[in-house]
């Protein structure tokens, strides 16, 4: 992502932190809806995660969240079975990055699991790059307007938005929290391309965010 050499130090690891991570496994730009395709794509005492949706079965592992870190996602149920469980593995995957980071899945299990591709390989890139800044996050993040467009049995696009205004790094030795203004940049548009593998679970493979999305603002 063009904007990860400004993400680098504690200082510069803002509100966009919580979601930004997430993001990884894609470039900054504009909205493609067509990413079905071969485009590029890519807290302090722990707290069970804890969803309506959280999807079961396929040995999916427990993940965790620290309590000083709060993530809520909208429009869980669609009335459709196979969106409803796209939705839910979405879910589970926005929490394994953040475990990951946060260190309640140290070893990237969940991270593994719930991502595939180009996608894993820049999620643990991110991860490193918060392990390199000796930082970690905190705060809220909220995801909204999710939608989800099936491509066929095992394919599917779901386009959602972030509200970051409340998520930040925070320093893992000092404990010091960066925080800077709310700005149009504190809400991302997310697109996703999610691949059902033979367990049946829904993988992120690509995604690619826009930073301060018009169709994101409140």
């Amino acid at each position: 992502m063009n904007r990860r050499s400004t993400l680098l130090t504690v200082a510069t690891l803002t509100t966009a932190a919580t979601l930004a991570l997430s993001a990884c496994g894609g470039d900054d730009k504009a909205p493609d809806d067509k990413i079905s395709g071969a485009e590029t794509s890519a807290k302090e005492s722990a707290t069970p995660s804890t969803s309506a949706s959280e999807p079961a079965g396929a040995g999916r592992p427990d993940i965790t969240l620290p309590g000083d870190l709060k993530l809520t996602f909208e429009g869980a149920k669609t009335g459709d079975a196979v969106k409803d469980a796209v939705l839910a593995d979405n879910e589970q995957r926005m929490r394994a990055v953040d475990a990951a980071i946060t260190g309640t899945d140290a070893k990237g299990e969940a991270l593994a699991f719930y991502n595939t591709g180009k996608a894993l390989e820049a999620a643990l890139d991110w991860v490193g790059q918060f392990k390199k800044a000796n930082a970690t996050m905190t705060g809220e993040a909220r995801y909204y307007d999710r939608t989800v467009t099936l491509k066929g049995k095992t394919s599917a696009v779901l386009t959602f938005c972030a509200d970051e205004s409340k998520g930040f790094s925070k320093d893992k030795k000092t404990g010091e929290i960066s925080k800077t203004p709310v700005t149009k940049n504190s809400y991302v548009f997310y697109n996703t391309r999610l691949d059902k593998n033979g367990a049946g679970v829904w993988q992120t493979s690509q995604i690619i965010s826009t930073r301060g999305a018009s169709s994101c603002q409140p």
